[in-house]
């Protein structure tokens, strides 16, 4: 099924105006490049997610579901096929008590700004991720001794055939960058985040004191993905590849950031093969210099450009 008929098709399950033909993914993912995907729907409903993916799954169309593009690459010749993006189009929230039921779409640092103004503490450490609620829930997201198993009370998976079913935290399998949503061809449709009752003015200041650190050791100037890479088993990062001499490194447009050399930006115009290049660039000098193979965090996705 060629982009038009797909398109055609689409029309009959899912709003037009929710369906973008050749969509330009720089303007989707944090890095800022990346070519156009065949398709990409913004669904708004459950039903409509449920309808896309059962026609996707029917019609063997390649897809992906995205949210706010923070944790993934998409190579400089596009995707061919269709992307499903649950972002602000599906982000509603209620909160009850010490209970945030939430969408997937939603970003982590409107659920802090929520959680705050209820008085409601434990989401701190997320509320400065960059990223949406279905991307931390898959990766079981954490940052300053945080993460997202410690407050997820229970979560809704749907499958490709549409099948929508509620898993409590233990059936999760949450794990380090891990969850049961990396196990399994399912995505997180909505959660139940389960916090404390705390002091308003305690939590705005842990939550400005966590934006500070972030801003003072962190690129957030330039287009990233966040941390490129996994924590390797008994080392990090970012201390690996500064000991092996690549902190400012440059390949093309990316380069190792100076201020943290954990991230790979999108420094001066790079392309999706210039952040690929030196991302595999770290890996193969801090295997051969360190002898610890790293694994990249960043989902790279996407064809190359012909």
């Amino acid at each position: 099924m060629d982009k038009k008929e797909m398109y055609d098709s689409l029309k009959e399950v899912i709003s037009e105006e929710l369906i973008f033909i050749d969509e330009p993914m720089d303007k989707h993912i944090s890095f800022r490049v990346g070519g156009p995907a065949d398709i990409l729907v913004r669904p708004t409903t459950e039903e409509e997610i449920k309808a896309v993916f059962k026609f996707a799954t029917e019609k063997n169309i390649p897809f992906f579901v995205k949210g706010n593009g923070t944790n993934i690459l998409i190579k400089d010749g596009g995707f061919r096929g269709l992307v499903i993006e649950l972002s602000d189009n599906f982000s509603d929230y209620k909160i009850e008590g010490n209970l945030i039921t939430v969408q997937t779409g939603a970003l982590l640092s409107v659920i802090g700004r929520e959680a705050m103004r209820a008085s409601l503490t434990g989401f701190e450490f997320a509320s400065g991720i960059p990223g949406s609620l279905g991307g931390a829930l898959a990766m079981n997201a954490g940052a300053y001794g945080g993460e997202m198993k410690n407050i997820v009370k229970s979560a809704r998976l749907m499958d490709c055939e549409g099948n929508i079913t509620e898993y409590t935290n233990e059936e999760m399998n949450f794990g380090y960058r891990h969850s049961r949503l990396t196990d399994e061809k399912k995505i997180a449709i909505s959660a139940v985040i389960e916090l404390e009752k705390g002091n308003y003015e305690e939590i705005k200041e842990k939550m400005d004191d966590l934006a500070y650190q972030r801003k003072s050791k962190q690129p957030l100037e330039y287009p990233s993905a966040g941390s490129t890479f996994k924590r390797p088993e008994g080392y990090f990062a970012g201390k690996l590849i500064q000991d092996s001499n690549l902190k400012g490194k440059s390949l093309g447009g990316a380069q190792v950031s100076e201020k943290h050399s954990g991230f790979v930006i999108n420094h001066n115009n790079a392309t999706a093969t210039d952040i690929i290049n030196l991302i595999e660039h770290v890996k193969d000098t801090v295997y051969s210099s360190q002898g610890v193979h790293l694994e990249e965090e960043v989902k790279i996705i996407g064809e190359d450009r012909e």
